[in-house]
Parts: structure tokens; C-alpha cells; sequence
């Protein structure tokens, strides 16, 4: 796991310059200065944004790194290549006319009784192209296993924009209606960014034959999309309900709170980066024995990282709130433990989302997600109605078990394999017990004290259990190269 340890470490540092230049914007610039309502309308802009894009990027992206090994000469390749680019031009042909014609019913579905998010179709429709076409030309970059730089720009870039465009709103160097503006024009200089170092990585010449098994290819793509899409639906519907339903500061409160529960998930959204073009060449060379390796590995390594994340960041709640000092935010403490919680159960189950959407399984996923998506919606509307925000929480937590535990059956079933061994059950007993004895510890009049403290002594309690019981070589690996380069 050579390349995957030293690509996903160089993504974990990505991953966490971006979380700390996001934290900044959500608990600190958003709250203290622009104000809830404004941060809960730009949150809700880009959750139908992100509702959107499927449509337009049709699944071609996840085709694009299922099929590109499967590939046997450079011809082949560039065709693939040239298709994942052009099939979405001819989707924006079909849509933008669908849209023009019946934009007013299409807003009022997006927009539901908020006048605001309404005045801002073209942000909502622009940035969901931007972003499918930031995701294609990203997966090309993965297949050539060159996923430093689009994971920059994927995760680092968008925060950092924020941030700037945060201190010119605030210092009143540009208006509200600047600040949408430039947001798009960023989101398509990332696109030419990206662009660019896909096309110096790797240049396909142009050719003028589809790929040869290209109803094999439509038929993936066509199930990813719908895959895609229940999958982006149940991960922001949420926000759109919650918008809806209650009002757009609710949004914010609970914007903030799965922001901060999303430092549960970094170290997968690094390692998965690199994973999924892997998997994709165990899956298409039928080796077993590697594809099982590459499972139980990314499980335990994810289980160890993302359970340090689970407990600094749940056991510094209270503290964390007290710095934000915000009215209405601390109403959200629930919020984070319970999406927290799903998140550390879909990291445990490393790569098993690669295996299925790269394997001939792949059609499993659109129905588990088509089932999620109609339990999102449900659950959504009762919890969010009796429970507020608490109940868009728990709504997520019981699609995410539900769907996870799926997927797990799924794999044993076809393939004989799942993500656990011993080591799982020592690192979630020893998670559980220093969960326990932190959580009885008073907390100290400074938060920052408080903090620094608690996470002193949870990595302490966690180091003991990591190196005596031998959980991962990987990470000890990973720390031994560290502790020679101080």
C-alpha cells in the first residue's frame, strides 16, 4: 500500500488545511459577521447545487475509473476519455432547454416559500456544471493515480474562495450579489485549473469512434447517475427539508454541526482518493486475495484514524461551542454526536463502496440508495416536524446504518468478504472505554486549556491500545517515518 500511504497522506493534509480554513468560515466568519440567515442561504444554495450536478455529469466520472484499466491499447483509453468528456455537452443540450421551459416550476420545487434562494437560479444551475465537470476531469486525474492536486482543489480551494470572498463581504469591499458572483466565477477558474493538469498529465488524442463497448458503459453510467443522484439527494436533503421547514438559521446551526462531525469521515475522503483506481484493477484483474487485503486494510486504518477523530472531536463539545459563543449554535450538540456516530460506522467499512460501484454489482447500489432516498425523505419530514434539527440528525443515522448494513450482506453474499476482524472489535471496545473515562473529567474554566487537555489525554489513552495491540503497521509505519524527519 506504498502509493496509497503516500498519496493519502499528502490528501490528509489537504483534508486538514481545508477543515481548519473551513472551520474558520462556518463557526467564526459566517456567525460573527455575515450572520446565520446569510450563512444558512448560501449553505442551502449549494445543497440544491449539489442535488443538481448528477444530472449533468450522468455517473461518467465513476465510468471513467471502473473501465479506464479495463482498457487494453492507448486507443481505447483516449475514446473513453474523449466520451466521459463530450456525453455530458449532450446532457446540458437535453436540460438547459427542460429548464428554460419549466424554470418557474423548478425554482418553486428548489425554493419552496423562500424568496431568496429564488433570486439565484443561475448560481444553483452554473456551479452544479462546474462542479460535474470538476469531477470528471478529477477522476481522470485517479485513474492515473495523480490525485494530490484535484484533492487540493476539491477540498481546499472552495474554503479558501469562501474565506476570501468572507473578508471582502465583511470589510464591505464587495455586496451580497458580488459575493454570488465571484463565488461561480471561482468555481469555473477551479475547472480551468483542473482542466489544464489533466491535460498535462495525460493528453488524448482525439478520436472520432465511440467506445467500443459503449452500451455497456451507458447502461453503468445510467445506474451510477441514479445511484449518484439518491446519493446527493439523501447527503443534502436535509438542509433543503430543514430550510423549508423551519427556517434558514436552523440551517446554519445544523451546517455547523455536520461540519464539525465531518472530521470523522477526512481520513476516508483522503484515502478514497487513490483506493477506488485500485480497486478497480484488483476487480478487473479477478484477484481476490488482493481485493480482500485492500478491504480489511483500509478498515482497520480508517477505524483507528477516524475513531481519534470521533473522540477529540465529541469529548471537546462543549468547549468547541463556548469559542463559537454564538446564540442558537450549541442547540445543535446532539446533532454532532449522532451524525459522528454514522459517519465512524461508514468509515469502518474501508473501500466496500469502491468494490460494489466498480464491481458487476454495481446495479445493488442504485436500489439501496433508491431505498435510502425514499426513507430520507420520510424520516426527514417526521423527525424534522416533531424534532427540529435533532430529528434531521437521527433521520441521517438510521439511513446510514440501514444502507451500510446492505451493502455489508451484499459483499459477503457475492464476494465472501467484509471489512471486520478481531482488531475492529479491540478498537471499538477501546473507542467506547476512553470515551467513558474522558467524558467523567470536569472541564477547566478556559476552553482552550479545557481542549488541549482532553485531546492530550485521549491521544495518550489511544496510543496505548494502537501500538500494544498492534492494530495498524501501516500508521506505525506512517509515524516512525514522521518521528525521522523531526
Amino acid at each position: 500500500m506504498g502509493i496509497i500511504a503516500k498519496q493519502s497522506i499528502y490528501n490528509l493534509v489537504s483534508i486538514g488545511l481545508a477543515f481548519l480554513i473551513g472551520a474558520i468560515n462556518m463557526v467564526f466568519l459566517y456567525p460573527t459577521y455575515a450572520g446565520k440567515e446569510f450563512q444558512g442561504l448560501i449553505v442551502a444554495l449549494l445543497a440544491n447545487s449539489n442535488l443538481i450536478q448528477p444530472f449533468i455529469s450522468f455517473g461518467v466520472q465513476h465510468t471513467l475509473i471502473k473501465y479506464f484499466s479495463d482498457c487494453k491499447s492507448k486507443e481505447e483509453k483516449d475514446r473513453l476519455l474523449w466520451f466521459v468528456l463530450l456525453f455530458p455537452l449532450f446532457i446540458l443540450l437535453l436540460l438547459i432547454p427542460v429548464y428554460y421551459i419549466y424554470s418557474n416550476d423548478i425554482l418553486l420545487l428548489i425554493a419552496g416559500n423562500s424568496n431568496t434562494v429564488g433570486r439565484f437560479p443561475f448560481l444553483i444551475l452554473s456551479i452544479a456544471i462546474a462542479t460535474a465537470y470538476f469531477e470528471i476531469f478529477f477522476s481522470w486525474l485517479r485513474v492515473h493515480l495523480q490525485s494530490v492536486f484535484g484533492n487540493f482543489l476539491k477540498e481546499v480551494y472552495p474554503r479558501l474562495l469562501t474565506f476570501i470572498l468572507l473578508i471582502a463581504y465583511i470589510f464591505e469591499i464587495i455586496l451580497f450579489d458580488d459575493f454570488i458572483n465571484f463565488l461561480i466565477v471561482g468555481y469555473y477558474l477551479r475547472l480551468f485549473f483542473i482542466a489544464a493538469y489533466s491535460f498535462y498529465v495525460y493528453i488524448p488524442s482525439f478520436q472520432f469512434k465511440l467506445p467500443s463497448n459503449l452500451q455497456i458503459m451507458l447502461r453503468y453510467s445510467f445506474l451510477i447517475f441514479l445511484s449518484g443522484a439518491a446519493a446527493s439527494f439523501i447527503l443534502d436533503i436535509d438542509k433543503s427539508m430543514i430550510f423549508a421547514i423551519t427556517s434558514d438559521e436552523n440551517v446554519a446551526f445544523y451546517a455547523v454541526a455536520l461540519y464539525i462531525a465531518a472530521v470523522v469521515e477526512a481520513p476516508g475522503r483522503a484515502m478514497f482518493q487513490i483506493t477506488s483506481p485500485l480497486v478497480a484493477n484488483a476487480l478487473n484483474a479477478n484477484d481476490m486475495s488482493r481485493l480482500e487485503v485492500l478491504l480489511k486494510k483500509s478498515s482497520v486504518n480508517l477505524m483507528v484514524v477516524s475513531g481519534l477523530a470521533f473522540l477529540i472531536i465529541n469529548l471537546n463539545l462543549m468547549d468547541f461551542y463556548e469559542i463559537i459563543n454564538q446564540d442558537g449554535y450549541a442547540s445543535a450538540f446532539s446533532v454532532v454526536i449522532i451524525v459522528s456516530l454514522g459517519k465512524f460506522f461508514s468509515m469502518s467499512m474501508g473501500c466496500l463502496n469502491s468494490i460494489i460501484s466498480n464491481s458487476k454489482y454495481y446495479s445493488y447500489v442504485f436500489w439501496f440508495s433508491l431505498g435510502s432516498a425514499i426513507l430520507a425523505v420520510i424520516l426527514n419530514y417526521y423527525f424534522i416536524n416533531f424534532y427540529g434539527i435533532i430529528g434531521a440528525a437521527l433521520a441521517t443515522l438510521i439511513v446510514v446504518v440501514f444502507i451500510n448494513i446492505c451493502k455489508i450482506i451484499l459483499i459477503y453474499i457475492v464476494f465472501k468478504i467484509h471489512p471486520y476482524n478481531q482488531k475492529s472489535f479491540s478498537i471499538i471496545g477501546s473507542i467506547f472505554l476512553i470515551y467513558g473515562i474522558v467524558y467523567s473529567i470536569p472541564t477547566f474554566m478556559n476552553p482552550f486549556v479545557s481542549i488541549l487537555s482532553r485531546s492530550f489525554l485521549v491521544l495518550v489513552l489511544f496510543g496505548i491500545p494502537l501500538f500494544t495491540l498492534r492494530w495498524s503497521v501501516d500508521i506505525e509505519a506512517l509515524l516512525k517515518r514522521i518521528k525521522n524527519h523531526l
